[in-house]
């Protein structure tokens, strides 16, 4: 099982995480952190990296769920998409899979939890 589901585009980066935001809004996820990885490293040790985002989201009303099922599961909270520049100058766009994150923790109310999410992330992905 991948960790991940993914989808190249032809569009810009900004264009591409424009959508990518307003694709989880349609889901029911905001976007809590936006960490933009290449400024990052290029003010923390200096180095050169393609556009590279990752994008913290978060869908209050199933984060409450997994929450009560689990008190701990924070630590893998939010579930992180990322939208980067490829080596071809292509966009890509991946979401973490939320059932094969939550497998380590071995809950069963969760993991009906998470395959709600990953159908959620999943709709993301093929609509961008």
């Amino acid at each position: 099982m991948s960790y991940y589901f993914n989808k190249i585009v032809d569009m810009s980066f900004d264009e591409a995480i424009a959508r990518t935001t307003a694709e989880l809004q349609m889901e029911g996820f905001g976007v809590l952190t936006e960490i933009d990885i290449k400024a990052t490293l290029k003010k923390k040790i200096n180095v050169e990296l393609r556009d590279y985002r990752i994008l913290g989201a978060c869908n209050p009303q199933y984060a409450y769920k997994a929450l009560l099922a689990e008190d701990k599961v924070g630590t893998m909270l939010p579930c992180n998409v990322i939208v980067r520049e490829t080596d071809d100058g292509r966009i890509e766009i991946a979401a973490i899979d939320p059932v094969a994150s939550m497998q380590a923790i071995g809950n069963e109310e969760l993991g009906g939890i998470a395959q709600k999410i990953q159908l959620k992330l999943k709709h993301v992905i093929e609509n961008i």
